[in-house]
């Protein structure tokens, strides 16, 4: 059966608070936007109980009930949903991307990957049971309020499980720690290792690994097995914190985007991948913090910077490119004298040649990504002057540009 096509301006594929944040710019921006979550709309930040360090609360906010209100503020801009797995992601020749579901090819002009990650997990017994908020989590930041004056255990030697176990001992009773390695043998930076060592709140458990989860409604021991001597050791815990590292969900952007070593997406400060049009977000992007703030703030970045792409590609085809009259196009900065002096020499030939000509003027401080699409590369120096007949681009003029010369260039261009 032959898919259905529709067209968005923008698809979002992960609904986290990162992918919601997008939305929410998006639609605002007026931009036909769709967010597809194959889940739970809100991402892991739902399975968070209390989240006290998201700017905006004096009280903890329950993750379920936070990311309800980006969701909420989403479709009020107009951001539809659609619960649905996305099955692949292809990029035509004109730019455009295609989302592909079970039933339904998405057509879209610009593509923010919200997708997110998953904690790896130890595969032990009953794991599945106790996940998020039945006493194992993630976050330390996040859920280390709710474990005030309790005992929890770590899992893991590393940076991550080693300074959230210390920040965990601002509130917890007791932070024990499941070592793999033997006595005395962390994976974590010298600071920190030699910070936990002297903390009296933490236990270290060497040699071990996690053999088994226990417990009824929620989480209650936890089954370590002493990988020398196969001893298996019961620890009672009020709740888990599991560092053994982190996947992102990047499986079905392999080949079309460039992932570093782990399978993270590489972007720069604009959230840029290095396809055109394809953005990503949160926590499935190389990056050094992982929290609702940041995936916050990475969500605002994207969904602008897809905004200026859009506008951009429209005022290339619709203004720069299009129409039957040649085009004279200054490329300018205004903080170059040469650039300001010319000026009123634009200004000029636009009234003389208005009824033959159409003259137009870029700041290359507000359009420098334009200026590389019209003519592939910034001209190699300002003040500069691109010519366009029959839609295509047909000369790049920068050197010894003077009244004389511009008057010249628009000569050249008039018909006959």
């Amino acid at each position: 059966m032959e898919k259905k096509i529709v067209d968005y301006d923008v698809a979002i594929i992960g609904g986290g608070a990162a992918g919601l944040t997008a939305g929410i710019y998006c639609g605002r921006a007026r931009l036909k936007t769709i967010i597809f979550e194959k889940s739970l709309v809100g991402g892991l930040a739902t399975y968070t109980d209390e989240i006290e360090n998201y700017p905006g609360f004096a009280e903890p906010q329950k993750g379920i009930e936070l990311m309800k209100k980006f969701e909420a503020q989403a479709k009020r801009f107009g951001v539809e949903f659609k619960l649905t797995d996305v099955k692949g992601v292809r990029v035509l020749e004109d730019g455009r991307k295609l989302v592909e579901t079970f039933r339904v090819i998405y057509r879209v002009r610009a593509l923010i990957i919200a997708t997110g990650g998953k904690p790896r997990l130890t595969g032990a017994k009953n794991e599945e049971d106790f996940l998020y908020d039945k006493g194992i989590s993630f976050c330390a930041t996040c859920d280390a309020a709710y474990y005030t004056d309790k005992e929890v255990l770590i899992v893991g030697s590393g940076d991550a499980a080693i300074e959230e176990g210390l920040f965990l001992t601002k509130f917890a009773r007791k932070v024990k720690v499941s070592v793999i390695h033997d006595a005395g043998t962390l994976d974590a930076n010298k600071i920190a290792q030699e910070q936990a060592f002297a903390n009296p709140k933490m236990e270290f458990i060497w040699n071990t690994m996690v053999e088994e989860f226990r417990g009824d409604e929620r989480l209650e021991t936890v089954i370590l097995r002493n990988t020398k001597t196969e001893e298996l050791i019961p620890v009672t815990v009020d709740g888990v914190f599991l560092f053994i590292g982190y996947l992102p969900n990047t499986e079905i952007f392999q080949g079309l985007i460039t992932l570093d070593g782990r399978g993270y997406i590489k972007t720069n400060e604009q959230m840029e991948t290095d396809v055109e049009g394809v953005y990503a977000v949160g926590d499935v992007r190389e990056k050094y913090l992982r929290q609702v703030s940041t995936a916050v703030g990475d969500g605002a970045i994207a969904a602008v910077t897809a905004e200026h792409y859009i506008s951009e590609a429209d005022y290339l085809q619709k203004q720069l490119l299009a129409g039957e009259k040649p085009k004279l196009i200054y490329v300018w900065e205004p903080t170059k004298e040469d650039c300001r002096q010319l000026l009123p020499v634009i200004e000029e030939l636009k009234v003389k040649f208005e009824d033959e000509l159409v003259i137009e003027k870029i700041d290359v401080y507000k359009s420098q990504s334009l200026i590389t699409k019209l003519c592939s590369k910034m001209p190699s120096a300002l003040p500069a002057v691109i010519t366009v007949e029959d839609g295509k681009v047909t000369s790049v003029v920068c050197q010894q540009l003077t009244p004389e010369k511009l008057h010249q260039l628009a000569s050249d261009l008039l018909p006959g």
